[in-house]
């Protein structure tokens, strides 16, 4: 089952999708605790979470060799929220800047699909009832994601590193890093098909040229992270 590293809850009940974001205080383990489980709208905060652990329960009690493995943020072709975007749409428009909330510093484990596989191949000859997480290697910040997209592309641009989030927002922003402990899978044997930089070109460059036959991502979802006329404005009060 593939299910989500947003099940997980630190000392205050906060996760992922809560309006305050969580302090786990370091790498997360398979056994931090999770929110409780729930039904209604999954595509809620709350919702979305809570579903994850119920099914999760349903498998895990069902006597099955069940393995549920939870990724944090999933990147790779295909994916219908590619958050790379906010990068890549900034290359295609040529824009000068980037901006970076946080001073791009914000860290939010990557998982790439293609290390998601890799690891369902391990579980898949060794059956067992279990939760793994699955994550890249490393865990890039914003800034580094940033300029992995800009380098494949061979584009460069100025980095405006922000002290709040008044902009230069990201999917990858954050007061705490959440990074997940990948220990247990590399005990079964799990080896990775690539760190971020590596797994992720292959999004990148669909994304080029996926752009090319059809309008980009949803804008609407993107939009809060691409503010251009805020960032002209700001661009125009270095110049004076």
């Amino acid at each position: 089952m593939i299910s989500s590293k947003a099940v997980y809850v630190d000392a205050d009940g906060n996760h992922s999708n809560s309006p305050t974001k969580p302090n786990f205080g370091g790498p997360i383990l398979e056994t931090q605790p999770t929110m409780a489980p729930g039904d209604g709208d999954y595509r809620t905060a709350e919702g979305y979470g809570a579903n994850k652990v119920a099914a999760e329960q349903v498998l895990l009690d069902s006597g099955c060799p069940v393995t549920v493995l939870r990724p944090s943020k999933i990147h790779g072709p295909g994916s219908r929220s590619p958050r790379e975007w906010v990068f890549v749409k900034r290359v295609l428009d040529r824009r000068p800047a980037v901006f970076l909330a946080h001073r791009g510093e914000g860290v939010d484990h990557t998982t790439a699909a293609a290390n998601i596989a890799a690891l369902i191949e391990v579980v898949a000859r060794s059956p067992g009832t279990r939760v793994l997480n699955s994550a890249d290697p490393d865990a890039p910040s914003a800034l580094e994601i940033s300029r992995t997209v800009a380098g494949h592309l061979g584009h460069s641009w100025e980095e405006v590193l922000v002290d709040d989030d008044s902009l230069g927002r990201t999917p990858w922003d954050g007061p705490h890093p959440i990074v997940l402990d990948t220990t247990a899978a590399l005990e079964l044997g799990y080896e990775p098909a690539g760190d971020y930089a590596a797994t992720v070109a292959e999004e990148i460059d669909w994304l080029v040229s996926a752009v090319e036959e059809r309008p980009g991502p949803d804008e609407e979802y993107f939009a809060r992270f691409l503010d251009y006329a805020a960032e002209d404005r700001r661009l125009g009060q270095f110049a004076e």
